[in-house]
């Protein structure tokens, strides 16, 4: 398996987080990565060394110019709510048939490892008729689900684990990112999902430090590239 999507139940739960760990053990393991993260809302120019794609373009080494950037994610909008709203915002439409084809074209030159981020949760709309669903249905990669250890994050993923069974999606791994400060245990949470979902593949990983990514969990996830 060289090529990831890497999606998620909501926002802000850790998809970049692991994009940028996984990242980081294949380059130390001598792995050529590319990285795409075609669809972002609320990014600001003056800042985008503290946006998503500025992390992922670090985490590869690469310089924070506009080439790169463009490169990277395409299509970037300064509101941060839902991709169709924000391009709505800026007069404009994010294009479905473009988005795709894109990514079939970076998947089909791709030479070694590849990892595809999302935006949002699975179900976040893109446009008037497509969701996040849609992209990773049209372009259909194994699934990296990065979910949190918040109380509810047990419901949330087991409906999205149906949503991707119902439309034979592959799960290559379901990725518990450890939410602060929940009263919930990231042990128990994986646990759960293990016993809910035990044909999948569930690694439990702590809130590392942002550069710190020697972790047996971090370092499993690599494995499946």
């Amino acid at each position: 398996m060289t090529a990831l999507f890497v999606t998620s139940t909501g926002t802000d739960i850790g998809k970049t987080f692991v994009t940028r760990g996984t990242i980081r053990q294949l380059l130390a393991r001598g792995r050529t990565v590319e990285v795409l993260k075609p669809v972002i809302t609320g990014f600001d120019p003056r800042s985008a060394h503290q946006s998503d794609t500025g992390r992922l373009l670090s985490a590869l080494g690469r310089p924070l110019t506009p080439v790169h950037i463009g490169a990277m994610s395409p299509y970037r909008f300064a509101t941060p709510v839902s991709p169709d709203l924000a391009a709505r915002l800026e007069g404009t439409v994010i294009d479905f048939a473009a988005l795709t084809t894109f990514c079939r074209e970076v998947i089909g030159r791709h030479e070694d490892a590849l990892m595809i981020e999302g935006v949002g949760g699975i179900m976040v709309p893109l446009d008037g008729h497509h969701t996040v669903l849609d992209w990773m249905i049209e372009i259909d990669l194994p699934l990296l689900l990065v979910v949190g250890s918040y109380v509810g994050t047990l419901s949330h993923t087991l409906t999205a684990l149906d949503v991707i069974d119902r439309h034979e999606l592959k799960v290559a791994a379901v990725v518990v990112s450890e939410t602060p400060g929940s009263a919930a245990s990231l042990n128990d949470t994986a646990a759960t999902i293990r016993r809910f979902a035990p044909d999948v593949t569930v690694f439990a990983l702590p809130r590392l430090p942002e550069m710190l990514t020697d972790h047996p969990a971090m370092a499993a996830i690599a494995d499946l590239m």
